[in-house]
């Protein structure tokens, strides 16, 4: 079945939806999620929003915050016009119907995480990015002419193969698993990736099922640039229990005085940065895993007893409650944590304005690099990125969208050959655990040269099984997700293997200094298609 539309938006979270919510003032425009509209890194954000709303604070704060804590190789350009245009798309959240926690003046009542130098992070309680995506999926309910596809996860662009000798191919469309089986053909006159990052490629992660880095390796796949996948983000604080799957532990919670200690009851973060608790994500995560790694521990403590319990439940309802399930009461006891993969600070590279390299074809959101976070990602700049660029994007790709000829390419549709019903599925399985073990143990927080080499032989093995599997059998989502991560893996390896320094999430042994000299530029790797 062929489906056709102005706009094809790949991913439901704030990216995509901001994207989908001005671009239907333009065109017809489908939104395709791999799972329910509702599941993915979106809903799971909890701290907040990073935006200038105070009058103590200033632009140039947050332009100088986000540098710092991005080791300065942000591109600057990205930076101003993310600071600059971030209260505008707080204001229009809140006009979707979007409600933060406010004072009793009236005035939003703004909280402060690692990294920032002013209490600049609008939230709703600890739940902001649930709350977010329910304003953003109202807001396109009440419009009604926003199609939602759930249940489809994309396996590959298409793409216009006819293009003239030297040109750039155009993105088409995607080929779409549906939840029936079937492989749907859908066309968009312009594609847009919103698909969020990759944190299943780890052992250990904060994100939900869903983040199994689609959107990179299909632009990889497809000829498009992709940069700088060697500075994945670990949130320092995530649920260490062994019921717990995935359940972050906000930044905010040490923005409101958390303290990091040993089980000896030990503070120990002052021996690692002047902030101490509050310092940059990548300091704390290596900090935590310094200590664990000489103390021989499992995890570290997050105390908040101090703090009393009737501040803990009134500003932390969703993690106090969740913590109580699982046995721990964080009025009374600290909270076991560890770190664990967060956040893609690399992607599939663009403009200012959304555009990849790939004619056509629109990354926004986490799956794309656009400067902003540099070598690691200021505390809540994810979903005030997603907002901008997901804004700015559409004015683009709605004047592409006019140039273009009213009629749509013809593409062929799937063909599955000779591929039949899969009869050893325990190699996808094995395949999955194998390269999630492997990029933890040897691509994790720290690095060294022989342990990205030792990966990358893994890797290549583990990748042409896979791609064997994947055209010997017919697709699955479970493939589709298997060979994702096996690409996205074998990406953050070749980049973390390219730079000699040790430059923000990027720590090696080998390379233990920061070399402006000449390694003050991204990593920029692509294949032809």
């Amino acid at each position: 079945m062929v489906h056709r539309y102005d706009f094809l938006v790949l991913g439901g979270g704030v990216a995509g939806l901001s994207f989908a919510l001005r671009a239907a003032e333009h065109g017809s425009v489908a939104v395709l999620t791999k799972r329910e509209r509702h599941e993915g890194n979106t809903a799971w954000a909890q701290g907040g929003i990073a935006a200038v709303l105070a009058p103590n604070d200033s632009f140039e704060k947050h332009v100088e915050d986000t540098l710092v804590a991005g080791a300065h190789l942000n591109h600057l350009d990205a930076v101003e016009v993310t600071v600059r245009e971030a209260p505008e798309r707080i204001r229009e959240l809140v006009s979707l119907g979007a409600e933060f926690n406010r004072r009793a003046g009236g005035e939003f009542d703004l909280t402060r995480e690692g990294g920032h130098s002013a209490r600049r992070i609008v939230h709703s309680g600890d739940i902001t990015g649930r709350e977010v995506e329910r304003a953003m999926l109202q807001a396109c309910d009440d419009r009604g002419d926003i199609t939602f596809f759930p249940n489809a996860a994309a396996i590959d662009l298409i793409l216009d193969r006819r293009a003239t000798p030297g040109a750039a191919s155009r993105c088409l469309g995607a080929y779409v698993l549906m939840a029936d089986g079937r492989i749907d053909t859908f066309l968009g006159r312009m594609v847009v990736l919103a698909t969020g990052g990759a944190g299943k490629v780890y052992l250990y992660t904060s994100n939900p099922d869903v983040a199994t880095g689609d959107g990179v390796a299909m632009a990889y796949r497809a000829g498009a640039q992709v940069a700088n996948m060697e500075f994945y983000q670990f949130h320092p604080t995530c649920l260490f229990h062994p019921e717990a799957k995935s359940f972050l532990i906000s930044e905010a919670l040490r923005g409101e005085g958390g303290r990091l200690r040993l089980r000896t009851g030990e503070s120990f973060m002052e021996r690692y940065h002047p902030l101490g608790a509050l310092a940059p994500r990548d300091v704390v995560a290596r900090a935590i895993d310094a200590e664990l790694k000489r103390t021989g521990a499992e995890f570290v403590h997050l105390d908040m007893t101090h703090l009393g319990r009737a501040f803990l439940m009134e500003r932390f309802p969703n993690i106090y409650a969740t913590s109580k399930a699982f046995g721990i009461d964080m009025a009374a006891q600290p909270i076991p944590v560890v770190p664990a993969a967060h956040y893609q600070c690399g992607g599939v590279v663009t403009d200012l304005f959304g555009r990849t390299t790939l004619r056509g074809l629109y990354a926004i959101g986490e799956v794309a690099h656009t400067g902003l976070h540099g070598a690691n990602r200021l505390a809540s700049n994810s979903l005030i990125e997603g907002l901008v660029f997901g804004h700015r994007a559409v004015g683009a790709a709605a004047q592409e969208l006019a140039s273009l000829p009213a009629v749509q390419e013809s593409v062929p549709e799937w063909d599955p050959g000779s591929a039949v019903d899969s009869d050893e599925s325990v190699v996808v399985t094995q395949n999955w655990d194998e390269v999630r073990r492997v990029m933890w143990n040897y691509v994790g927080i720290v690095r060294t040269g022989k342990r990205l080499m030792r990966a990358r032989r893994r890797l290549d093995l583990l990748r042409e099984e896979i791609r064997e599997y994947y055209w010997r059998f017919k697709v699955t989502r479970d493939v589709i997700e298997l060979r994702n991560i096996a690409d996205v893996a074998h990406l953050i390896v070749e980049c973390a293997s390219r730079r000699k320094e040790s430059r923000g999430l990027h720590y090696t042994l080998d390379y233990p200094g920061t070399d402006d000299h000449n390694w003050m530029k991204d990593t920029v790797v692509s294949r032809e298609p």
